[in-house]
Order: C-alpha cells, then structure tokens, then sequence
C-alpha cells in the first residue's frame, strides 16, 4: 500500500511540474494550459479507480482469510493417540503413540484374546480395530476326558472325574480287574446256580475246570483268562478281553488293535509303529534316523508318525528377483538393482519347515514361532499368507519381537497341511524387508 501511494505521488508531482512548464512559457495559451490541466484530472481519476479496486480486492482477501482462519479445526494438545489399557490378564506391547505406530496385545497363559491383536495409530490420532480383552479358556472344550470322564473346568487347567474303571489325568488307564467264578450244588438245593460278575462271552477256546467238594459244596475254578460257562460247571470258556474291555466301560487294553488269545490277549501296533515295553502302547518306528527309507541326496527325509516323507526344497520363482539357497531349507535374495522396484519388495528370504503330528491335536496349540533376532526397523509385523489350510491357523504375538502360528481347529488326518508365515519389518512405514516360512505339517492317521 505504501508503495502504491508513493507511485500516485511521483505522477502527480510530474503532473504539477509540467503544468507549472506550461505556465513558465510566454506561448502557452489559455486553451493549452486548460486542456493539460484536465489530462491531468483524468489521469488522476483512472488512478484514483484503480487504488480503490486494488483496495476493494484486498478486503476481499482479508475476509476470505479471516473465515479460513475461523473455520479451521481445533489444534489437538498434542500430536499422539490416547494411550490404549491393558487387558485384565494380559499384557500391552509397544509404547510409542504417534501415527503409524502399532500396539500389540497378548493374553496370559490359560486365556484367549478377543478383539484386535494388533492396532495402529492413524494420522486422525485415532486407533484401528477394537479394545481387546483377555478371555478365560473353557479347557473343557476340546472334550479332553476320554472313556466317559466328566471335564471341569479351571483356571488354566481342567480335571476329569473317571467313570468306574478308569484312571488317570485324562482317563486313559483303565484299572485292573478281578474276575471270580464259583458254582455252589447242594443236596438241599434244587438245581446248581452260576454266578459271575462279568458279561459270559462265546468262545472255541474251552478247558475243564477244576472242582472240589468243601463241607458239602461244590467249588469250581478256571485257569486264569477262562470262566464257568453257563450252568456247566464243568466247562471253562476263555474270556475275550478284546471285546470286553477293548471299547467297553470297564477299560481299554490296548491303544490300537487287540488280538484275543487262548486265555489272554495280545496288542498289535499298525505298520510303521512298535510296541512298547508295557505290550499295550506303540511307539513310531524313525525311518529317517535308521536309514530304512528311499529318499535320494537332493531330498530330505522327514519322519512321520507311521511313516516318512522325502522332500525336495527348491527355491521360488519370483519375477525379477532371483533367490540363492543358503542352506537345505533356506534360500535368500539376490542383491537388486538400483531401479528395481518389484525386486526390492520381494521377500528377502524364504524358509521351510517341516512337521508331524498325531491326529486331533488339543486346541488351541502353538505350532511354529518365527521371531527377529535383530530389529532394524520401528515395526514388526506378522501375518497368515495364501494357503489352501490357512483356516486351521491364526497368528497370535508372544512379545514383539515374536509371531507364533496357532492351531485352532482340530484336525484328523492322514492329511497334509500347509500354510505361509510372513514376517514384515518397518521403518516410519517404509519397507525394510520380508521374510516368508513355509510350513509343512505332515498329520497322521492315528492319535498316537
């Protein structure tokens, strides 16, 4: 403004001045000194109309600014999120609040977490996902007394109550039990009666029995694994503890198969299994460690619960990065080029597990955890990848530094299944670097 006046008052100076030339001059006329004096009047009002528009539109800006201003919204205090509580019975990780940050959360052993595990800061200051809470786990659930037991549920725990007959944590041991045989004849009686406390079962398999006379009655006894058949006291049938105590109440003799005998039993283990030292477990035969495979130099040989399995791990085919492997179950990145965008976000590494399992594993059960030995970054972030199985899992945080594949589903095998970990690592949201697990989980047919 102060520059506009000063250019207004150099024109009308020269103005004055030149009408001052024209008065100096004996020849001006009258006529000549009019008409300079009103081009000066007229150049005076363009002048003066082109300051008040300039005037007017600097008002108008003013005012435009000044409604910006009164608009705008309110400054927060600070420039972070609100803090986030602590589930009851689990933990917080991470305590950085600005935006792009994340916090973790992780519940106490024998509890569950329901809500988001992972939340982030956003640039509104305000929080994804919901508030977790750590919930107590029914151990109940996944029916962990077997023969009948009732389950009850506790803290981080759980206890059967047996049905009569079994023993055990879980009962799973059956008790032993005694069979007695006696037939009583007398003179006075009118017909001999047989008594026994178990089921009488058919059998080919039949010994005499051995009878004495005691003060006038008639005792009969069998050789162990043999009872008094029928009214024949004379008559020992062999008991089939197969179909006795095989699936029935009153215990389970042998973990897989029961073959009955002439007075007795005996257990058998399926292929790839031996029996225990007790004759009634069977134990899985390692034909990895034992060399009774086939697998060749470019295959590793994973053992199975009643088997094995001969893998071959080769490295991906990922579109301009190229992968070396480093070791036989890992294989790393090639360096990139400068200008190669795709390359840069490939995974850096990839890893290969393999596992086995038994059929219908306890729920839910960690099954692999994949951790940073050394962090680079702020940020670390684990996630499920494609996978035909990926319903069975979830991932869960056990520190922050750590992500633990969880099994959440029971599975009954022989199936395999197969899932892909990823582990992401961040700097003010920048990528760092990917490294990727696949996980193989070889499940078995038997629960044993």
């Amino acid at each position: 403004m102060k520059k506009m006046n000063r250019r207004y008052s150099v024109l009308l100076s020269v103005l004055i001045c030149q009408v001052y030339t024209m008065l100096a001059q004996e020849c001006a006329s009258k006529q000549e000194l009019k008409s300079s004096i009103q081009q000066v009047h007229r150049r005076l009002s363009a002048q003066e109309a082109s300051y008040l528009q300039s005037l007017r539109t600097l008002r108008k800006k003013l005012n435009l600014l000044l409604y910006s201003v009164a608009h705008l919204p309110a400054k927060p205090k600070n420039f972070t999120c609100p803090n986030l509580d602590t589930p009851v019975n689990g933990r917080k990780l991470g305590k950085i609040l600005l935006p792009g940050h994340d916090v973790h959360f992780l519940c106490d052993m024998g509890y569950e977490l329901v809500g988001s595990e992972t939340r982030q800061c956003k640039d509104s200051l305000s929080w994804t996902g919901q508030q977790p809470i750590c919930k107590d786990i029914n151990e109940c659930l996944s029916s962990p007394c077997a023969n009948g037991g009732t389950c009850t549920d506790e803290v981080n725990a759980f206890s059967c109550v047996c049905l009569r007959g079994w023993a055990g944590p879980t009962c799973q041991s059956p008790t032993p039990t005694f069979f007695v045989s006696i037939t009583n004849t007398s003179s006075a009686s009118t017909g001999a009666v047989s008594t026994s406390s178990f089921p009488l079962t058919q059998s080919a398999f039949t010994l005499k029995s051995k009878c004495s006379q005691v003060q006038g009655t008639t005792l009969c006894t069998c050789e162990p694994g043999y009872t008094i058949s029928g009214r024949d006291n004379s008559i020992c049938t062999d008991i089939d503890e197969c179909k006795l105590f095989h699936n029935g109440q009153a215990g389970r003799l042998c973990l897989h198969s029961c073959v009955n005998t002439p007075g007795g039993h005996r257990c058998t283990c399926p292929v790839g299994y031996i029996e225990t030292q007790d004759g009634r477990s069977c134990k899985d035969t390692d034909e990895c460690s034992t060399r009774q495979n086939n697998c060749n130099r470019d295959q590793l040989c994973i053992n199975t619960y009643g088997g094995f399995q001969c893998v071959k791990v080769e490295c991906p085919h990922i579109r301009n990065a190229t992968y070396v492997k480093t070791s036989p179950v890992r294989c790393e990145r090639n360096p990139c080029p400068v200008d190669s965008t795709s390359c840069s976000q490939a995974p850096n590494s990839v890893s290969y597990h393999h596992m086995s399992v038994v059929s219908n594993l306890s729920i839910p059960r960690v099954m692999f955890r994949m951790s940073a030995v050394r962090m680079i970054g702020d940020t670390l972030r684990f996630a499920l990848l494609g996978g035909r199985n990926r319903h069975y899992f979830t991932i869960k945080r056990s520190d922050r530094q750590t992500g633990e594949l969880l099994l959440v589903s029971p599975v009954q095998g022989p199936v395999t299944l197969e899932v892909e970990m990823e582990m992401t690592e961040l700097e003010r949201r920048e990528l760092l670097g990917r490294y990727i697990t696949r996980i193989t989980i070889f499940v078995s047919q038997y629960e044993f």
